[in-house]
């Protein structure tokens, strides 16, 4: 399997992707007032803002997962159903990391959810660590809502 940039045409694929992980990582433990506004819509405008900031895996149009990076922050990492326990998350993960790299960012951190013990497992055993909890501000079609959220850190090797 091979990485590789997202194209224009997987956002539908993408955003059903992310949607269906979303709800089944996070609709039980987040608010209700933050869960209405995570709508497939929500999400393909999301991954159509930022694709040149996403990468998959799969083949085009059949994406097995994604993961898109803003900044120094691990902006959101997903992976169908299907393909979890198969290594593709870590592939991810470790291209992520790497193009952050290349960009010059030497601390990478992301916010995972309260709650998301099984994300919490997977990056721990990734090399990230627990720095704490932090309120993550996120861009609703309401405004911003605040999300308190556990903040995972990792110092990443040069490029």
């Amino acid at each position: 399997m091979r990485i590789r940039q997202a194209e224009p045409s997987e956002i539908e694929a993408l955003a059903r992707l992310w949607h269906d992980g979303w709800q089944d990582a996070h609709a039980a433990i987040l608010p209700p007032a933050l869960a209405r506004h995570r709508t497939l819509a929500s999400f393909a405008e999301r991954l159509a803002d930022g694709l040149p900031r996403v990468r998959t895996i799969g083949a085009l149009g059949q994406p097995l997962g994604f993961a898109m990076i803003k900044g120094d922050e691990m902006y959101q990492l997903y992976v169908g159903a299907a393909a979890r326990g198969s290594g593709v998350a870590a592939m991810l993960l470790a291209d992520a990391e790497a193009r952050q790299a290349r960009a010059g960012v030497s601390r990478a951190w992301l916010a995972c959810a309260i709650g998301n013990e099984r994300a919490a497992r997977f990056y721990t055993r990734q090399g990230w660590t627990l720095a704490g909890n932090m309120i993550n501000r996120l861009d609703t079609p309401a405004g911003i809502f605040d999300l308190e959220v556990w903040r995972y850190e990792k110092t990443l090797a040069r490029a």
